[in-house]
């Protein structure tokens, strides 16, 4: 016996089966064995927000879920935001209210805000602060983060 534990997943809308170890996270997965290096890995203990996916509908830092607890589940990461290989209007959005600078955090920033669009499409920028608190930007673009937000928001409003 190898140690592996085989998962199936649903991740960015493909089937996937998977060898596992018991130990590793959904971070490690994802990156290291999809090449879905989106998803960034960072503080390892759920206080930046940089490793953010979407879980069965739910956003999650990846870094604190196990590989095996994703087993029969459907994962959605930045890179399957937009599948095509363009960028979606909140992307875009981040783009031009200059709300990438390092652009790190972004990732984990684009999908909480992904998140919260789809559960508040008008967001105050009070709900966009609380919807994206989890998620820590290291060059203080919050004002600019915000400001994607908020246009993305009014763009999908027309």
């Amino acid at each position: 016996m190898n140690g592996m534990i085989p998962i199936q997943v649903i991740v960015n809308g493909r089937a996937r089966t998977i060898e596992v170890a018991a130990h590793h996270t959904l971070l490690e997965v994802l990156r290291d064995d999809l090449q879905l290096t989106g998803t960034k890995e960072c503080c390892l203990v759920g206080e930046c927000g940089a490793c953010t996916v979407r879980l069965d509908g739910r956003i999650v830092d990846s870094c604190l879920v196990l590989a095996v607890e994703a087993d029969g589940g459907e994962v959605t990461t930045v890179e399957g935001l937009a599948p095509d290989g363009g960028l979606t209007r909140l992307q875009g959005s981040f783009l031009d209210e200059g709300g990438v600078q390092c652009g790190f955090c972004i990732p984990g920033q684009v999908m909480a805000a992904d998140d919260l669009l789809r559960r508040v499409p008008s967001p105050s920028v009070a709900e966009i602060q609380d919807g994206l608190a989890g998620n820590l930007c290291r060059c203080g673009c919050y004002g600019q983060i915000t400001a994607a937000v908020l246009a993305a928001a009014k763009a999908d409003q027309r």
